[in-house]
């Protein structure tokens, strides 16, 4: 009788883990238009886009398009210089399509797009002026706080947050009480707090809450979002570099400015 030894270390760990990938919502099918813009954030910021993993997302579309169209704008988006890996899960078209291409379907994306289109149209507000370097932090004293969706205590980082390492704050803030580094990300489904240096990326609001915001004391970030709307290093003004910054939306405009 042949005796089966349980006994064996696996060939390979397979783990499950927070992953931070771009998702690209194509809101107009136009291939080359689409490529062109991806073609220019790899440009603008090759460290954080060249070779970047990228979800595409069907779900903005009237339609779901053809297998040749869609074969079509992955070579096109490869040829940019990101790798698309998945799509967004939408409807059975895009499940049938998904089998097609021969990539897997991601569900966490739709998730938070039909939270946010769920949500009620909000009243129509009185004109507003551009809010001036000098007003945020009174702006943010003056509103009232969000309402909590989760009364879990934030989550706090004591160690630096080293390249390659990322930490995710679930339904809560995150605070980080030393330094963020270059290549590293921190991920807050509320806001971000960073008492060192910020060098890496930083994301607050992941699943769609528009009232985070990032704070950090030296300011050198790769790229900051909040809510999906982001910036790089490119895109900010010289003088903000190393300063102790604020960042948050504004009428969905993401703004950065110095804490006084």
């Amino acid at each position: 009788m042949n005796v089966v030894n349980m006994d064996f270390e696996p060939a390979g760990e397979l783990k499950i883990g927070q992953v931070g990938i771009a998702n690209l919502r194509v809101r107009t099918l136009d291939v080359a238009r689409l490529a062109e813009e991806m073609r220019s954030r790899v440009q603008r910021a090759p460290n954080l886009f060249h070779r970047a993993a990228v979800v595409i997302d069907f779900g903005g579309l009237a339609q779901t398009p053809d297998l040749a169209t869609a074969q079509r704008l992955i070579d096109a988006l490869r040829d940019a210089g990101v790798l698309p890996v998945a799509l967004a899960y939408g409807t059975s078209e895009t499940e049938h399509l998904s089998v097609q291409l021969g990539l897997p379907l991601l569900a966490k994306f739709r998730a938070q797009y039909e939270r946010a289109d769920a949500s009620p149209a909000p009243e129509p507000a009185p004109p507003r002026r551009e809010a001036t370097p000098a007003e945020p932090a009174a702006r943010a004293a003056a509103a009232p706080a969000p309402a909590a969706t989760n009364a879990q205590p934030g989550l706090m980082q004591v160690a630096p947050v080293r390249s390659g390492q990322q930490i995710y704050a679930d339904h809560r803030d995150l605070t980080v009480l030393t330094t963020v580094g270059a290549g590293a990300e921190v991920i807050a489904d509320g806001s971000v707090h960073i008492y060192g240096a910020l060098r890496g990326r930083a994301l607050a609001g992941a699943q769609g809450n528009t009232q985070a915001r990032i704070f950090c004391r030296e300011f050198h970030a790769e790229l900051v979002a909040i809510a999906g709307h982001y910036k790089v290093l490119e895109d900010v003004p010289k003088h903000l570099i190393g300063k102790a910054v604020q960042v948050w939306l504004d009428d969905e405009q993401l703004k950065i400015a110095a804490l006084d």
